[in-house]
């Protein structure tokens, strides 16, 4: 059974991934962020692509801006969605 990624949630996951690596003063990379939510760097390459395009990731820094900070803290204490979901067809069939 094969999962797909809500590219919404990954981008949740991925801000609060950034925030604590700058919390704690540690350098983030696409490798260290896709290792450390288990998904493929492609995957975090591309939600990073759209978020500095919204200008919440510096993604060449890969580091949080205002407003990402601002998102990150606004998703502390969230309860997020799980980042491997069931396609709806198996869903269905259950």
């Amino acid at each position: 059974m094969t999962t797909t990624i809500d590219k919404k949630t990954l981008a949740a996951h991925v801000i609060l991934t950034l925030h604590l690596a700058q919390r704690r003063g540690r350098a983030a990379t696409v490798e260290t962020v896709a290792d450390e939510l288990g998904v493929r760097k492609t995957d975090v390459r591309e939600v990073v692509s759209l978020l500095h395009r919204e200008g919440h990731v510096d993604g060449q820094r890969m580091r949080l801006t205002f407003t990402g900070f601002a998102l990150a803290i606004s998703l502390r204490g969230c309860r997020l969605r799980d980042l491997r979901s069931a396609p709806e067809a198996s869903v269905r069939a259950a």
